[in-house]
């Protein structure tokens, strides 16, 4: 890899984790996990994530509604209510090391893994939707379900994406 390509690659890292994280913070939840990856992959300037997903007549805004969803209805099997008011948590400080869910860290492995296997070999945003495609459990898989989203064809559709630039 080139030095320019590298940092780049560095680059992309650093802005999807740091959105992560954002993301997971303003939802209340101590780590990053897969959701909050592709809430943040939405917003690297690649777009191959968002295209994936428009491909499939779905808006990514549609997504971030069904995790939350997918939240509620986790918390209220638990019996834990939460009102639909709640509004964001107030993020405390980002910075220092990343960290992730145990599912998060495999999304992450397998989007780099991804990456590699491509030409050229950059992460995108494409890699962290089909990463995010291959768990079959977890809010990824419950809020896609919710939107009539098959995991196999949004994965097909971010290769698609990827292939396209």
């Amino acid at each position: 890899m080139k030095l320019p390509r590298a940092l780049q690659d560095v680059r992309t890292i650093e802005a999807l984790l740091t959105g992560a994280e954002a993301e997971a913070q303003r939802a209340g939840d101590d780590l990053p996990g897969p959701e909050h990856l592709l809430l943040s992959a939405f917003g690297l300037p690649d777009g191959t994530a968002r295209r994936a997903f428009e491909r499939l007549g779905a808006d990514p805004a549609d997504f971030r509604a069904a995790v939350e969803t997918a939240h509620r209805q986790a918390l209220q099997y638990v019996g834990v209510t939460v009102p639909d008011n709640a509004g964001e948590f107030p993020p405390p400080p980002l910075g220092g090391v990343h960290r992730m869910t145990a599912p998060g860290q495999e999304v992450f492995q397998a989007a780099v893994k991804l990456s590699k296997a491509t030409k050229p070999s950059l992460l995108r945003g494409g890699h962290v939707v089909a990463a995010v495609c291959g768990q079959e459990h977890g809010t990824v898989a419950r809020a896609l379900t919710a939107l009539g989203i098959e995991r196999s064809v949004l994965a097909a559709a971010a290769r698609e994406a990827l292939a396209d630039r």
